[in-house]
């Protein structure tokens, strides 16, 4: 089976990291790339100022960008992924589902919405079921679907492992590469032998999503977590990779290596683009990793890495890594547009 998709904001860094992931991907064929009307018209080579790591596909670079609006989007495309700016997005998102679409969604709008899955294939496939909620409220035809924020997703994997020991807070602390401010979000001047310790918005989406994420749903509504969760994020100078230091307040008293296996064991997913395993973990011989550098593309940067993992007063505390615009952003829109094929939403 072929689906045809295509990209919203294909022009920008997600939208990029959309573009090298979808190359020669087995069931997706990318047959649309929209941005601004000032891009409308171009190559693609010609309106993108390529920045990724390897050369742009041949198919993609000859390529027409279209507007981004429903009248400029072919007909036969089945699926689309937006890597608008939030504020764009909102305004811009509903006319595709308006018209139809489905539409598996990076941007930040919406995540929090009741009726709209914020979904981790691994963690909370069946909140899918909240798409039937959303189109009787909303009158649509279409679908969306949101990933998390690209630190939230970084840490629910290893919380949804925690669970079984009664997780009850959570205090992280983030250490987050400047690729996820954008490529002119964070200036050399700003970020060079220093260190952010505030990043808008961030601790807020870290604090809900996560909750969300964890949270049950009945096939009607869906209830939050009860955890407490609070974030303190900030931006270092790494290009990708968000290390983040969590401390996790628990019911039972697990010892680091029941945490461990805990981990290891949190069931995957098959989807071409889910890792073979969700969280590597490392033991308490290598008590310094993982490190953005050396671990970001573990499994493709599809996976999450752990380690110094110990016991505290009331539960446990670790580190934990993933790619943040790999696994935490583009990446797992696509792997939310797999899980939509997979359950028979497309």
């Amino acid at each position: 089976m072929t689906v045809q998709v295509g990209i919203l904001g294909a022009t920008g860094a997600v939208g990029q990291r959309f573009i090298q992931l979808l190359d020669d991907h087995p069931t997706f064929e990318l047959a649309a790339v929209t941005a601004s009307e000032a891009s409308a018209g171009k190559r693609y080579a010609e309106a993108a100022k390529w920045r990724v790591d390897t050369p742009i596909p041949a198919d993609v670079a000859g390529m027409e960008v279209v507007e981004t609006i429903p009248e400029a989007v072919p007909d036969d495309v089945d699926l689309l992924f937006s890597s608008l700016p939030s504020g764009v997005a909102s305004e811009i998102e509903p006319a595709f589902l308006e018209d139809g679409y489905v539409v598996s969604s990076n941007s930040s709008n919406d995540r929090m919405a009741p009726d709209v899955p914020l979904t981790i294939p691994e963690i909370n496939p069946d909140h899918l079921g909240l798409i039937e909620v959303q189109r009787d409220e909303r009158g649509w035809d279409g679908a969306l679907v949101k990933n998390p924020n690209c630190s939230t997703i970084t840490m629910v994997p290893t919380l949804a492992a925690l669970d079984e020991f009664g997780l009850e807070s959570v205090h992280v602390s983030t250490l987050q590469a400047v690729s996820g401010a954008g490529y002119s979000g964070v200036t050399s001047m700003e970020i060079i032998d220093n260190a952010l310790p505030h990043i808008g918005g961030e601790e807020e989406k870290m604090e809900t999503e996560s909750r969300k994420l964890l949270g049950s749903f009945d096939g009607a509504e869906l209830e939050l977590h009860d955890a407490d969760v609070s974030a303190s994020c900030n931006r270092i100078p790494t290009i990708d990779g968000h290390l983040e230091n969590v401390f996790a307040g628990l019911t039972s008293e697990p010892d680091a290596e029941e945490v461990r296996a805990a981990m290891r064991s949190l069931p995957g997913i098959d989807l071409p683009s889910a890792p073979d395993q969700l969280i590597h973990v490392f033991g308490e011989a290598q008590p310094d990793r993982p490190q953005p550098r050396l671990d970001r593309m573990t499994e493709r940067g599809m996976a999450v890495v752990a380690g110094g993992i110990e016991t505290t007063v009331d539960g446990v505390k670790y580190n934990c890594l993933a790619h943040n615009t790999i696994r935490g952003a583009a990446g797992a829109s696509i792997l939310n547009g797999e899980l939509l094929v997979e359950e028979g939403w497309i």
